[in-house]
């Protein structure tokens, strides 16, 4: 059965909505109706549903105040913020890392949502409204082998968000975060094909997830009736995940 939502006269943000899961969520909001605005590095295309686009790098904090300004002076608000920016890097042991990739990593994937966060949730706090959904990856609570910079900072973006869920309880501002198993986007090509196997094979499904699930999730979260989940943690597993 298909689930409609009417999001006519929102205003939502996409990090690293140019490709894999943030493009199919921006999708789905600019079909609800959303004004939808992408910060990525890569320049957003999209034939068929159009979105704006600002080329920001979320790790740096005047780049996302400078495109914070940019869509409040053209749209007023921000009702919507996703954080789906993210960068797997190379899969080896920890001991084998390089450690300026893996701080970059972690800048990625956990510094640059703390900046976006930060930042809107100054807006947010001052319409006492928001909605916020982080994606985080089941790696945050498993800790996959020979993706340490990964899996810690996907569980950095889930305690944030559990802190953050506390923090503005008392508004009409819920956050809450997604912990996918593996879904089938472009970010696996930076992994080894025997570590996407073993996450293949830890599904009790036998199969990746789908960037289209995870928009799905995605959409209740940012509706009206998503009221007492906040700082909460959804699996998007396939039955993988264990607590």
């Amino acid at each position: 059965m298909s689930v409609t939502y009417d999001y006519n006269g929102k205003v939502a943000v996409v990090t690293g909505g140019s490709a894999g899961i943030g493009k199919e969520i921006t999708l789905h909001l600019v079909r609800a109706g959303v004004t939808a605005v992408v910060w990525d590095l890569n320049e957003y295309r999209c034939n068929q549903y159009s979105a704006g686009y600002i080329k920001v790098d979320v790790c740096d904090g005047d780049n996302v105040s400078s495109a914070l300004d940019k869509v409040l002076s053209d749209h007023g608000k921000v009702d919507f913020l996703i954080n789906s920016a993210g960068y797997a890097g190379p899969t080896v042991s920890v001991d084998q890392y390089d450690p300026e990739e893996w701080r970059h990593i972690v800048d990625v994937n956990l510094v640059g949502v703390f900046e976006t966060c930060r930042q809107v949730l100054k807006q947010m706090r001052k319409d006492k409204k928001g909605r916020i959904v982080n994606i985080s990856s089941l790696a945050g609570k498993e800790g996959t082998p020979n993706a340490s910079a990964y899996s810690a900072a996907k569980a950095g973006v889930i305690a944030l968000t559990k802190s953050m869920g506390k923090e503005f309880a008392d508004y009409d501002i819920r956050i809450n975060t997604i912990a996918p198993a593996a879904v089938k986007t472009a970010i696996l090509d930076q992994m080894s094909a025997e570590h996407v196997q073993t996450m293949i094979d830890k599904s009790p499904q036998h199969r990746l997830g789908t960037v289209d699930e995870v928009a799905e999730l995605t959409m209740w979260l940012c509706s009206d009736r998503c009221t007492f989940n906040s700082g909460a943690v959804f699996d998007l597993s396939g039955g993988r995940a264990t607590y």
